[in-house]
C-alpha cells in the first residue's frame, strides 16, 4: 500500500497535488483506519495537545496508568511504546503520517492494551492524522503562538488544535471528557467543545507549592507530594496528568506513588551526569516562552552557559530575535550554533537570533559539537551548561533533504568524558 501511494504521488502534477492535498490526506486517514479495522474503537484513547508540555504530560500519565496496573501504549515525540516494548521516535514527527497512527493503535489493540496515550499536534491535525480516532479524553496543556508559517496565522493554529478537541465531539465512546488548563487564556474556547464531562486544573489546585532546582513540592488534596522534575512548567504537566488519571478512576494513593517515583524525561530538563562538578542539562525548549521558563529553573548564583540555535530553517522566523532577547536576559554566556537549518543559510538564522542580544557578546560556533565542547570547557564548579533546542531530536536537518544523525545528550556525555 505504501509503495503504491508513493508511485501515485510521483505522477500527480505538483499544482494538482497542492490543491487536492487536503482531500488526499483525509482519504489517507480514512484508508488507514479502514485498513486497520478502526482500532481506536477497541482501546481507550487519551489525546494530549498544546503548544508545550505534550510529550512530558503523556509520559507522566503513562507512568500513572502503569502504576495503576493498566497495560498502555504511548505515542509521542520521544518514543513509541506498546506494553513493555519501547522504540525511539526517529521520524522527527510527533504524529507520523500515512497509516502509522492507525497501525500503532491496531498494534496496541492486538497487544491487549487498556489505554493508548497519544500526543497530538496542530500540524498532524492539519494533515487529518487525528481523524477517525475515537477519543475517550482530550487534554489541553497550554496555547501560545507556534508554527505560524505552517498554519498561516495564530487563529488558524488555534483552530487546528480545536479540530482535535472537536474530534471528541464526533467520538462514539460512552464517556468523553475534556480536560483543560484553566489558567490558559484560550481555555474557554476548548471548554466550549461538546463532551460528557469537563474537568479543569490550575496551579491553585497544587498550592502551596515550591519550585526548587532539584525538584517540586506541591499539595494534592492536603497531602504533600514531591517530584524530582524541575520547573513550573513541569508542575503544570503533572497537574494535567493527575487530572486525566483521576478522570479514569485512578486513586490518589496510586497517583502520588507514581508521581514521586517518576524520574527524568529524555530531552526534557535532562541532566547529563558524568561526575562533573557542574550541571549539564539538555532540553527541547525552542520558543522564547519555553526558554524563559527553562532558564528560570537555574536562576540564582549559578552561572548559566547557554548553547542554543534557532527555529528550523524557513519557519517561525518571527521569534528568532525574541529568542535572542530571552538568552540575553537570562544567560551569563551565550554560544549560538547550528540547529536545523534545512534549506536556509544557517548563519542567517544565527544572525537573526544575535539581533535580539544587546547586553552580551555571543560566541558563534556553527559546529554544534564544538559549541557544546566549548560550553563544557568554560564551566566551573556550580555552573550550569544549558543545551536547548533539540531535546531528543535524532537528526540535524540539512539542505537538500539531507540529515545528520545527532543526539545532544550523547554528544554532551562524550565531551564530558573528554574533559
Amino acid at each position: 500500500m505504501e509503495t503504491l501511494l508513493r508511485k501515485i504521488e510521483k505522477v500527480i502534477p505538483k499544482s494538482v497535488y497542492r490543491h487536492a492535498q487536503p482531500l488526499y490526506h483525509y482519504g489517507l486517514a480514512f484508508a488507514g483506519a479502514l485498513w486497520n479495522r478502526f482500532p481506536s474503537r477497541k482501546v481507550k484513547v487519551i489525546a494530549i495537545t498544546g503548544t508545550k508540555g505534550k510529550s512530558s504530560t503523556t509520559e507522566i500519565l503513562n507512568a500513572i496508568l502503569e502504576e495503576a496496573g493498566f497495560k498502555t501504549a504511548l505515542s509521542n515525540t520521544i518514543r513509541f511504546k506498546i506494553g513493555d516494548e519501547s522504540k525511539e521516535n526517529l521520524y522527527k514527527m510527533s504524529m507520523p503520517g500515512r497509516f502509522f497512527v492507525q497501525g500503532f493503535l491496531r498494534r496496541a489493540v492486538d497487544a491487549g492494551c487498556d489505554y493508548a496515550v497519544m500526543e497530538m499536534t496542530s500540524q498532524g491535525a492539519l494533515l487529518f492524522r487525528n481523524r477517525f480516532i475515537e477519543l475517550d479524553a482530550f487534554v489541553l496543556t497550554n496555547i501560545s503562538p507556534e508554527h505560524i508559517e505552517a498554519h498561516g496565522s495564530y487563529e488558524n493554529y488555534i483552530n487546528s488544535k480545536l479540530s482535535i478537541c472537536k474530534a471528541l465531539e464526533d467520538s462514539h465512546k460512552r464517556s468523553r471528557t475534556i480536560i483543560v488548563n484553566i489558567d490558559d487564556e484560550e481555555s474557554p474556547r476548548f471548554l466550549a467543545c461538546i463532551s460528557d464531562s469537563k474537568m479543569t486544573y490550575s496551579l491553585r489546585d497544587a498550592a502551596p507549592y515550591e519550585i526548587l532546582k532539584e525538584g517540586l513540592v506541591f499539595s494534592m488534596n492536603g497531602r504533600r507530594v514531591t517530584s524530582p522534575l524541575s520547573g513550573l512548567f513541569n508542575l503544570y504537566n503533572i497537574m494535567a496528568a493527575i487530572t486525566a488519571a483521576r478522570d479514569q478512576g485512578v486513586s490518589d494513593d496510586i497517583i502520588i506513588r507514581a508521581v514521586e517515583k517518576f524520574g527524568t524525561i529524555a530531552g526534557r530538563v535532562q541532566k547529563i551526569a558524568a561526575g562533573q562538578a557542574f550541571d549539564v542539562v539538555v532540553d527541547y525548549a525552542h520558543t522564547a516562552d519555553s526558554l524563559e521558563k527553562f532558564y528560570k529553573v537555574f536562576a540564582g548564583p549559578t552561572k548559566r552557559i547557554c548553547v542554543l540555535g534557532g527555529t528550523g530553517g524557513g519557519r517561525d522566523t518571527w521569534k528568532r530575535k525574541e529568542i535572542g532577547r530571552i538568552a540575553d536576559a537570562y544567560c551569563d554566556e551565550i554560544i549560538l550554533t547550528d540547529e536545523d537549518p534545512y534549506d536556509e543559510d544557517p548563519r542567517k538564522i544565527v544572525s537573526d537570533i544575535k539581533a535580539g542580544i544587546k547586553t552580551h557578546t555571543p560566541t558563534i560556533e556553527m559546529d554544534r559539537r564544538k559549541a557544546i565542547r566549548l560550553a563544557i570547557a568554560h564551566a566551573k564548579p556550580g555552573d550550569a551548561v544549558l543545551i536547548t533546542g533539540k531535546g531528543t531530536d535524532p537528526y540535524i536537518m540539512l539542505a537538500g533533504g539531507k540529515k545528520m544523525v545527532w543526539s545532544d545528550a550523547q554528544v554532551a556525555r562524550e565531551e564530558l568524558g573528554n574533559k
